[in-house]
């Protein structure tokens, strides 16, 4: 029986939809505090939108996004609206954040800070997933997928970049500490690649030693799954001991930055998280390669290596880089606690902000860390789907 025309054909759009109606209704869109230790007063997008009549344009993309919710996704038309709705509500929001912390600025509270409340990022979010849905229906291809998210923030940037979103507190903190945010972003950068280059470097080896020699693998896959049973804060604590003591007995160590505490001890408990998922991707790879291939190979009269290098490595490639791609995500994110002992990035930010209760500071820390995973996830997607072909 034909659907009545008019009928709500996208439920995945719908219900974005009403979240997105809860979430005006129930929760702040921007808090209000005197300082950025106290804790501050809810302000409700309706009542951004009532402190100037004229600011009611901004959210007029919402209007895209409830017209493409009377088509169906797979339809051309839905997809442009999902995803020009999307873009525009999301640029839309951010600046009445904007717009309404700039109004807010006065000499009587020169402290005074406008932060995005909980209602503003819950939006972020379902606009976010409203236009991936969008660019998941035109095309799988990761590069058609990071193209449009990366249009679909860029009014959000040139907002950034203009400086329309300065007033707000999470800027503020950023313009007080536009020093330390670099130094950490070069300290967490440092603290991935350190990680991930040894993490490859020893991995590799070893996930190509256990698939050649199968009774190999249920030992060394279940010492490495033994480590990551362990926190990452306990790891750290115990290779503080001997590599404090190394650096103590071997004075050179210590001048080349080894100690119990900062980037070695890190890198060191990073590199054994990494080396699980390298390990089980390589062997993975190489394990999914049909038999008779290698018998093809093996009868056209090439070498072990040339076998290796010309047959086994492209085969297993896309399922060793998938693997990669997980474990760079999972380096960004456990680098953050390294800053425990000294090792910095941005988990320090983080924890600063923890320590001082100044939730800016937190989301200082954060939001970067976020930011660098999902773009990473992103390009290892593209190189992936590049080099596949």
């Amino acid at each position: 029986m034909p659907m009545p025309r008019g009928h709500l054909r996208n439920p995945v759009l719908c219900a974005l939809l009403l979240v997105g109606l809860a979430a005006v209704l129930e929760l702040a869109f921007v808090t209000q505090a005197p300082n950025r230790l106290l804790s501050g007063v809810g302000v409700s997008l309706a009542e951004v939108i009532a402190a100037d009549g004229v600011r009611g344009w901004a959210l007029a993309p919402v209007l895209l996004l409830m017209a493409a919710a009377l088509h169906t996704p797979t339809q051309a038309r839905a997809r442009w609206l999902t995803l020009l709705g999307a873009t525009g509500s999301l640029a839309g929001l951010t600046w009445l954040a904007g717009t309404h912390a700039t109004a807010l600025l006065s000499d009587d509270l020169p402290l005074g800070r406008t932060a995005l409340g909980g209602g503003y990022w819950l939006l972020a979010v379902l606009c976010g997933l409203a236009a991936a849905e969008a660019l998941r229906g035109w095309s799988a291809r990761a590069g058609v997928s990071l193209f449009g998210g990366g249009c679909a923030v860029a009014p959000v940037v040139v907002l950034l970049l203009s400086g329309h979103l300065d007033a707000l507190s999470l800027l503020k903190e950023y313009a007080n500490r536009q020093d330390v945010f670099d130094a950490a972003l070069r300290r967490h950068l440092l603290l991935v690649v350190a990680t991930l280059v040894p993490a490859v470097l020893i991995g590799l080896p070893l996930g190509v030693m256990v698939a050649r020699r199968p009774r190999l693998q249920p030992a060394l896959l279940s010492v490495l799954n033994l480590v990551q049973t362990v926190p990452s804060i306990a790891l750290f604590a115990l290779l503080m001991v001997p590599l404090a003591a190394l650096a103590a007995h071997w004075p050179v160590l210590a001048q080349w930055g080894v100690s119990g505490i900062g980037v070695a001890p890190a890198v060191t408990a990073l590199t054994l998280y990494a080396l699980l998922p390298v390990v089980r991707s390589t062997v993975a790879g190489l394990g999914q390669i049909p038999p008779e291939v290698l018998d093809a190979a093996r009868g056209m009269g090439m070498t072990p290596g040339q076998r290796f290098w010309r047959v086994e490595v492209p085969l297993a490639w896309p399922v060793w880089l998938a693997g990669l791609r997980v474990t760079a995500v999972q380096v960004l994110g456990l680098a953050m606690v390294s800053a425990l002992i000294g090792a910095g990035g941005f988990g320090a930010v983080m924890f600063q902000g923890l320590l001082s209760s100044a939730v800016d500071l937190v989301l200082l820390g954060v939001v970067p860390v976020v930011a660098l995973a999902v773009v990473a996830d992103g390009l290892f997607k593209v190189l992936a789907e590049w080099t596949s072909r």
